[in-house]
Order: structure tokens, then sequence, then C-alpha cells
């Protein structure tokens, strides 16, 4: 799966469903969310490894994405 198609600020660069982040909500709609499930959570370096070159650092990974892994583990 590429960026070309899946909105980075939106989708799973690993799964393209939907990633769920607060923080990515407030900023498009400018409404004050609570603090995001992902600043509770360690992202492993293999998790992190699957992504896309050019999703790193610019993506969001959903929580079922990052819950696989880490039950895999």
């Amino acid at each position: 799966m590429t960026l070309d198609t899946v909105s980075t600020a939106e989708r799973c660069p690993l799964c393209g469903q939907g990633n769920q982040c607060a923080m990515e909500v407030e900023r498009a709609t400018g409404k004050k969310q609570p603090p995001c499930w992902c600043t509770r959570v360690n992202f492993s370096a293999e998790l992190l490894a699957q992504l896309p070159v050019e999703a790193r650092g610019k993506a969001c990974i959903c929580e079922a994405c990052a819950r696989e892994v880490s039950l895999r583990a």
C-alpha cells in the first residue's frame, strides 16, 4: 500500500483503515480532544520497521495494527 492510496493523516499506512488519531481529529476540526490512545503505547521497532519509508514520521498507525504486533511478541 502506498501513501498515494491512503490519506496520511487519517489512515493507517499498514492496513488502510482509519487510525482514530485524536491529534489529527483535533487538527482537522479545531475541537479539543482527549489524549490520543497512542500516547500511552510503546511502538516496537518491529512494528515501525513495517512502515513504508515515505510514511515514517508522517502517518499514524492504528490501534488494531499496534495491538496485533504486540500480541505476536
